[in-house]
């Protein structure tokens, strides 16, 4: 009986059942499926000319503004189903310091804007991002956390102009309310800065004869330290 050498070695093996037939072997390139991009909405080329509006944002956090320009597209234009839609964001400055993520973040932002569909989640994600070293206040009593935040309501503010959004405001009744509370407040609050620019003692209550806070307990009579005037006599 003769021997057989095998000059390689098995590494891989099979056991298939003798109905089973062993599958042609393709080559990798041919296995793998090919990625196949998905676009949620149509495609739509960029035009030669946009229209947009440039909003301008000076922090207290930064020596040098920000100038943040959002252009848009018009959609159906000249059908009664004309929509303006964001196509692309810019932001420009002169502070280099924040080059890499104004870069990043224009970039991302326009290709949320190109893929259609509500764009306006942009706007609260933004909004609640908050700077570990602290936010600032801006002029008329408006904190904000960070600079994107101010930047998430500069797209809310553009959304709204175009609008993808309804502009947060109170009812009739709300207004109403409010009117009231904040007459009620400033009467109280000039009441407050009448009495507390009074050199008299604290607690000091109104002279009927002087219109003056200044009547105080004296030898157990009332008595104005400003007329005089005491229910002794």
């Amino acid at each position: 009986m003769g021997t057989l050498k095998i000059d390689k070695h098995i590494v891989k093996y099979r056991v298939g059942k003798p109905e089973e037939k062993t599958p042609e072997l393709k080559p990798v390139a041919e296995a793998r499926p090919s990625a196949k991009v998905i676009r949620m909405t149509e495609e739509i080329q960029r035009p030669e000319m946009l229209i947009g509006s440039t909003y301008k944002i000076k922090t207290p956090v930064s020596d040098h503004a920000m100038y943040v320009t959002i252009n848009d597209i018009v959609l159906n234009e000249g059908t009664e189903h004309e929509q303006r839609r964001p196509f692309e964001v810019f932001i420009n400055s002169k502070n280099l310091d924040h080059f890499q993520w104004i870069v990043a973040l224009t970039r991302i932002i326009s290709a949320v804007f190109r893929k259609g569909g509500d764009v306006t989640f942009l706007v609260e994600e933004l909004k609640a991002v908050f700077d570990p070293r602290g936010g600032y206040w801006q002029p008329g009593g408006r904190f904000m956390p960070s600079i994107i935040a101010e930047l998430g309501y500069v797209i809310e503010k553009h959304l709204q102009m175009i609008g993808l959004l309804r502009p947060a405001g109170l009812d009739e009744h709300q207004k109403k309310l409010i009117e009231e509370k904040r007459a009620e407040f400033e009467a109280r609050q000039k009441q407050h800065d009448a009495f507390s620019k009074s050199h008299f003692p604290e607690g000091a209550q109104l002279c009927t004869k002087c219109s003056t806070a200044a009547v105080v307990m004296m030898d157990g009579c009332m008595t104005c330290l400003n007329c005089g005037e005491s229910k002794c006599g």
